[in-house]
């Protein structure tokens, strides 16, 4: 197993899907936001690592052979005491997917001290941190402080994508500033249409993106469902459209989008040791080719039923150029 470029810390799901034999019969299937994430960018082939604590119930057995089955490097799974975290997925007409969540005792959140790790690997270039983790204690103060040693440090692309699951963060206002903190110290950022929303109820789209980019990012990436990615970097600003497909549901498109972001910008060296020098780089061109690789991606995943993002054969080696 090569020795992982990419940290991902972050949640894991048990998520019960809906199956063609009526709304009795649900299907379980290992998700959740960091962990389909590490999941897509290991299947296009960078050495991926997830910090995550896993539960002790069968659900915790499925989601850790879940995770080795992948290749991910199991160095930073730790067996916690606590159950795995549910949700319970409605799937709509257009295929978009609903979440009820059943996760306030689970392993997820109850980081100690002593688990996360004191130094990251010598070989990774990138910490991604994302969705409920970053925001649900005692564990989102634990991950507050490691991002903030890896800023300082400048050794590593610090990403954060904050998937914003408004029924399961708490007190909204405080949700708001915890992100806001998170998104300032970041080199990349992904984020959705209804995380800006979130963030920024009275600013549209774009403009929100820019208050992001003001906060300190390099790059700023939004999904914008059905209506492809927008990509803000310095001055610019690139938009692509999404692939036209068939819809099955939109379970993990957003980390499948993720995982491939992370790819492109790993297999063009933009990931690293002075992460803003090595994202400032980017022009046109490259946006338009990375925003274009991630949406391929996610819309591979949406014509299949649940996280199932796509590999690099399937996807293809990324361009440096659009």
């Amino acid at each position: 197993m090569s020795e992982p470029r990419l940290v991902v810390v972050g949640e894991n799901v048990m998520d019960l899907l809906p199956t063609p034999h009526g709304p009795d019969v649900l299907r379980a299937a290992p998700g959740g936001g960091p962990a389909n994430t590490a999941v897509a960018a290991a299947r296009l082939g960078v050495p991926t690592r997830l910090l995550a604590r896993i539960g002790s119930d069968e659900f915790g057995v499925r989601i850790r052979a879940r995770l080795l089955a992948e290749g991910l490097d199991p160095g930073g799974l730790i067996e916690a005491e606590e159950p795995s975290a549910l949700a319970m997925a409605t799937v709509r007409d257009d295929g978009s997917a609903h979440y009820d969540f059943r996760m306030a005792d689970a392993a997820d959140w109850f980081w100690r001290p002593d688990e996360l790790p004191e130094q990251l690997p010598p070989s990774a270039t990138a910490l991604h941190a994302a969705s409920i983790a970053l925001f649900r204690e005692p564990g989102a103060t634990l991950i507050e402080a490691l991002m903030g040693r890896e800023a300082a440090r400048g050794e590593v692309t610090l990403s954060i994508d904050p998937n914003i699951r408004g029924d399961v963060i708490g007190d909204p206002d405080t949700a708001r500033a915890l992100a806001l903190r998170h998104l300032a110290q970041a080199h990349l950022v992904k984020a959705s249409d209804e995380d800006l929303a979130f963030l920024f109820p009275d600013l549209s789209t774009g403009r929100a993106a820019r208050a992001i980019a003001g906060l300190g990012p390099c790059l700023v990436v939004v999904t914008l469902g059905a209506e492809g990615a927008l990509a803000v970097h310095g001055g610019s600003e690139v938009v692509v459209p999404a692939p036209k497909v068939e819809v099955t549901d939109t379970v993990g498109a957003g980390d499948s989008f993720m995982g491939a972001l992370l790819h492109w910008l790993d297999r063009t060296g933009r990931l690293g040791s002075a992460p803003a020098a090595r994202l400032a780089g980017l022009d046109e061109g490259d946006l338009h080719a990375l925003l274009t690789h991630a949406a391929t991606a996610a819309a591979r995943t949406v014509t299949r039923v649940g996280a199932d993002p796509p590999t690099e054969v399937e996807l293809g080696t990324p361009d440096r150029t659009g």
